[in-house]
């Protein structure tokens, strides 16, 4: 199991879309949310990724390519 920590940052209509839940189903990734702030029109959050690398590396491929700002914030998870 491999993780990772992220924050992501949304604007728009994505503010509103429940972008982690499809995230969970779809890639069998875990995420923790560590701290978060959501507005109307945007938000961000801290969050942990954990699952198998490859998954976790295909859910930021999603999210980046469903507009939301990945920016990486540590390396790995121990766990």
């Amino acid at each position: 199991m491999s993780g990772r920590r992220v924050r992501l940052t949304f604007e728009g209509e994505l503010v509103r879309r429940p972008v982690l839940a499809d995230l969970a189903r779809s890639f069998d990734v875990k995420p923790n949310i560590r701290r978060a702030s959501v507005e109307e029109d945007s938000g961000w959050l801290v969050c942990e990724l954990e699952g198998e690398l490859g998954a976790v590396d295909a859910a930021l491929e999603w999210l980046e390519g469903l507009g939301v700002v990945v920016t990486p914030l540590a390396d790995a998870i121990e766990g």
